[in-house]
């Protein structure tokens, strides 16, 4: 485990995460000082307490948008793999209706071919 320092709301706290994530939890821990700064902007002077909840509710908004927006995704992703799985369908029903056609024209074309022999 690694000590990562970081800093919310003009405070330092040493938390630990695994090897290899230090950047990744100093990453979130400025995605939170963004919320707290915003809301000190609007609002003004609350308390630590405070602020710390409404912050974490914004970002858990964000997040709560951003699963909304993937679950959309993957919805049209599944319409679209069933739309082609449907047009994969029809091309081999259509190629097996060619290919009966061909075969159909091609006797009537060796028969009419054999009479003219």
């Amino acid at each position: 485990m690694a000590n990562v320092v970081v800093t919310v709301a003009d405070r330092p706290y040493t938390m630990q995460c695994p090897d290899g994530e230090e950047d990744h939890l100093r990453e979130l821990a400025a995605l939170l000082d963004t919320e707290i700064s915003r809301i000190k902007q609007s609002v003004g002077a609350i308390g630590d307490i405070r602020l710390l909840v409404m912050s974490g509710l914004m970002v858990a908004d964000r997040l709560s948008e951003a699963i909304r927006k993937i679950e959309g995704l993957e919805d049209q992703i599944k319409g679209l793999r069933e739309s082609r799985n449907l047009a994969q369908m029809q091309v081999k029903e259509l190629e097996a209706k060619f290919t009966e056609r061909l075969e159909r024209a091609s006797a009537k074309l060796e028969s009419i071919a054999k009479t003219m022999i």
